[in-house]
């Protein structure tokens, strides 16, 4: 099992509106874009599952040209990459795939040609921008650049790979994993090898000189999880039960135990400074859209965030009251942000990236508090999201909107928990709350964008976690241990139809009114 990242969880910070469908498809061309020397002639992109359904309203067209230019999932040309490729003479093409071709719901097959030559790669994203490539040229693997990675096609000849392996030994890379695949006996097969610390540099074309190789490149997949297995950590743990153990037997804090584990995940950097850059975007992107609404591309948002945040002061007092109403606003602010291909933090993922930030900003600022205490929250709601990640899903096409809102609003939760000094436990307490209320929560995104009901789900996710945090910090305990409400979530995604997991096959996405012309959108601004 991976151990996620704090960064995994909260972040990247990237430009939406989709961490699986615009960031995730990305780094899968960015992958493609190493096995071609040069820049292709051509590229086609076949799309499979729900990036089919979807891909005109997640930018993931946008996405894919965009990563084959070469550009990161923070850059705003992202929006602007199919002018880019005729301005750097790059053609492309989209075709949709039949259904049932592919396993994974996030499926994308990449023929790149160039000079006569051409080399097909399959890749998938698997949620909160994580890939994977399953195929080369039809043949099956597994490529995750959890490592930093060798790809090697040479024949299936004996010798091969003995000279292989003593050759990046040779060259002092420690070898993590090494795997083979091939097609027929014989024939093209391909090695991966997964290397602990940094490749050197003059090794990839040392290889390529060897006898019976074909073609060496170096796999990187950007903002890939740093990899754990290999790592010795003092304080593991991979679901809550662990995590409250932890907690105890250091007697710290759900955020201290977090810290503590990322420090040891990446050796050597200042995982505080960069919880604090994470802290900082989210102040940012919380506001931008209220200032200065724009309409969305999809043209369903526009306005809305800065009408919350501008509502009658009495009636909102009334109503929401001032933490809530400011959540709200600040929740709804994001997913506008995201919906103009706006940088933002998937939180955990892009779609559900108003919640946690929204929550957290709001009851600070409202509460008096400063960065110091948003940050204590953000270690908790990493921790929180970490463990849904590894046991469950935070995939709306895995598991439904449950596992992106619901996941969110559990963070959320345990967030605003840890800033009010509450206990491990009841931090915990709060996030199970949250997860048994958004229980069965379908992703049917209109129009396959990401905008309605999204948006209004990520307002909708504040207020559970607020009222959950409330609750837990009042004393009233969750039911069921964490992990069982977890693993509940986990049964319930499975068993919801593909219908209903982000394919805009069902639910609100196929109401009568859905593909009116106007929806009520937000007229001039």
């Amino acid at each position: 099992m991976m151990t996620s990242s704090a960064f995994d969880i909260l972040g990247p910070i990237m430009v939406g509106p989709s961490s699986s469908h615009t960031a995730g498809a990305l780094r899968i061309a960015s992958v493609a874009r190493s096995f071609t020397a040069g820049q292709p002639d051509h590229v086609t992109f076949t799309l499979y599952n729900s990036f089919a359904r979807t891909y005109a309203g997640h930018g993931t067209d946008r996405a894919l040209v965009a990563g084959m230019l070469g550009l990161t999932t923070d850059d705003e040309r992202v929006r602007d990459a199919f002018e880019l490729a005729r301005e750097a003479g790059l053609s492309y093409s989209f075709e949709l795939g039949e259904d049932g071709v592919a396993d994974h719901p996030n499926t994308v097959d990449i023929l790149i040609e160039r000079a006569g030559r051409s080399v097909k790669l399959r890749g998938e994203s698997l949620g909160g921008a994580r890939v994977r490539l399953s195929r080369v040229n039809d043949v099956p693997l597994t490529l995750t650049g959890d490592y930093p990675t060798l790809f090697v096609a040479h024949r299936d000849v004996p010798g091969v790979l003995a000279s292989l392996t003593s050759m990046v030994s040779a060259a002092g890379a420690n070898i993590a994993t090494m795997s083979t695949f091939r097609r027929a006996k014989g024939g093209s097969a391909y090695s991966v090898f997964e290397i602990d610390g940094e490749i050197p540099a003059w090794l990839p074309e040392s290889l390529g000189h060897a006898a019976n190789v074909e073609f060496v490149t170096v796999v990187h997949i950007p903002g890939a999880p740093v990899a754990a297995d290999n790592v010795e950590l003092t304080h593991p743990f991979s679901n809550g039960a662990e995590l409250l153990a932890v907690c105890e037997g250091a007697g710290c804090s759900i955020a201290r135990a977090m810290e503590l584990r990322e420090a040891e995940l990446r050796p050597g950097e200042d995982v505080a400074e960069l919880m604090g850059l994470v802290a900082d975007a989210m102040r940012h992107e919380v506001k931008s859209a209220i200032d200065e609404p724009k309409r969305s591309l999809g043209g369903l948002l526009g306005g809305q965030a800065r009408r919350v945040a501008t509502f009658d002061e009495a009636a909102s007092a009334q109503l929401l009251g001032p933490t809530l109403t400011r959540a709200a606003a600040y929740a709804m602010a994001v997913l506008e942000r995201s919906a103009n291909m706006g940088v933002i933090v998937a939180a955990p993922t892009a779609g559900s990236a108003g919640v946690v930030p929204g929550a957290l900003w709001a009851f600070a600022e409202e509460a008096g508090m400063g960065a110091d205490q948003v940050v204590e929250g953000l270690w908790c709601a990493a921790a929180v999201g970490a463990i849904v990640a590894e046991n469950a899903s935070v995939s709306g096409a895995e598991g439904g909107c449950q596992a992106e809102v619901g996941t969110a609003a559990a963070m959320a939760a345990a967030g605003i928990a840890a800033m009010c000094g509450a206990a491990p436990a009841t931090c915990l307490d709060a996030a199970s709350i949250v997860l048994a209320n958004m229980l069965g929560l379908v992703c049917d995104p209109v129009r396959g964008l990401v905008e309605y009901p999204c948006q209004l789900r990520n307002a909708s996710g504040v207020a559970n976690a607020i009222c959950a945090a409330q609750l837990a910090l009042a004393g009233v305990p969750s039911a069921l241990p964490f992990d069982e409400v977890v693993d509940a979530m986990r049964r319930v995604g499975d068993s919801l139809p593909s219908t209903l997991r982000e394919t805009a096959l069902g639910g609100l996405a196929t109401a009568p009114s859905a593909g009116s012309a106007c929806l009520g959108c937000p007229g001039c601004l």
